[in-house]
């Protein structure tokens, strides 16, 4: 049986959802929506996508996200794959924590995406696990109302405009518009067993249907396997990309910027489940605090630095496709 198209391309918005495996928890505590969240964070700079919204129940999680790099897939699989293995191994379990790959709806940039943040956000109050959004911890809503830096990486700026043009009225405005129960067309979509592929106005779903569902009908998306990569993996992809030996990787020099294995220990930091201690081990190093300090600097450098970014995403880039084959 063919998979659906997942349809790609720069600047793309999807509503994106999955549940547990025969409708077990993804979240057991406090702890592991924590970890969710640090991984959306983290997914956001590593893979360059924008979080517009997310609410986290129980046994499933919704994200509203845009891809400038057209990588959902890439994306995707990544957060499923890393959460898997660090819930799997702080609860002591193996195999499978998701029904499947995700479900993606593929949404227009308009007011469509209001009804979809409001649709996400209102999700434990539909669920009867909150009185209003508001009282819900685990949702983005909060971050629509807060002004501090720690939600800085989430993306709200576009929506808040789509509401309302003047800055000074984007929470008051935000704040009325959640607050109205969801709209029946919005709602309606998801009761179904089966979703839209795509979801907007009539316009924007013929121009997906003239550009993308002149593919052949019989067209598969290649399975992937849902695991987060070894770090031998990682390192191989490195060393080969900056033709150096494990030996030169490892190697480094009192106040020297060894690019290779910093690239090496920040991938393997955001790809693996394996921790601050284990990384150390991999790359010989025995103070778990050097590996926090390097993992930083490198965000930082990361950062500022674009040309060093690109690097590290093909490196990333080989390793993902590197996966794919194993």
């Amino acid at each position: 049986m063919a998979r659906p198209l997942r349809i790609e391309y720069p600047g793309a918005w999807y509503h994106v959802m999955n549940r547990g495996r025969r409708g077990e928890t993804t979240f057991d505590d406090g702890h592991d929506y924590q970890v969710f969240v640090e991984l959306l964070k983290e997914s956001s700079e590593m893979w360059n996508i924008r979080v517009a919204a997310y609410c986290l129940m129980a046994n499933h999680y919704h994200i509203l996200v845009q891809t400038p790099d057209a990588n959902i897939a890439r994306c995707m699989r990544h957060i499923n794959g890393v959460y898997t293995q660090r819930f799997n191994r702080r609860h002591l379990c193996d195999g499978q924590l998701f029904r499947g790959r995700y479900k993606s709806i593929l949404v227009s940039g308009d007011s469509y995406l209001l009804q979809l943040l409001r649709y996400i956000h209102r999700n434990p109050v539909k669920a009867g696990i909150a009185g209003k959004p508001d009282d819900y911890t685990w949702s983005s809503h909060k971050g629509y109302l807060s002004v501090a830096k720690k939600w800085n990486w989430l993306h709200k700026e576009f929506i808040f405009s789509l509401l309302t043009k003047d800055r000074k009225e984007w929470v008051k405005e935000y704040r009325q518009f959640v607050s109205i129960e969801n709209d029946e067309e919005i709602g309606g979509v998801f009761e179904g067993k089966t979703w839209p592929s795509v979801l907007g106005p009539e316009r924007f779903i013929d121009w997906v249907k003239g550009k993308y569902y002149a593919l052949k009908a019989d067209q598969e998306v290649p399975q992937t396997k849902e695991l987060a990569p070894e770090a031998d993996l990682i390192i191989k992809a490195v060393c080969e990309f900056y033709n150096v030996s494990r030996d030169e990787l490892c190697r480094s020099r009192r106040g020297e910027f060894n690019e290779p294995r910093n690239v090496a220990i920040l991938l393997t930091r955001r790809l693996t489940p394996n921790s601050l201690k284990e990384i150390g081990l991999q790359f010989g190093m025995e103070k778990y605090s050097s590996i926090s300090s390097i993992i930083e600097r490198m965000k930082k450098r990361v950062l500022k630095d674009r040309n060093l970014k690109k690097r590290m995403d093909r490196v990333a880039d080989g390793v993902n496709k590197s996966q794919e084959q194993t």
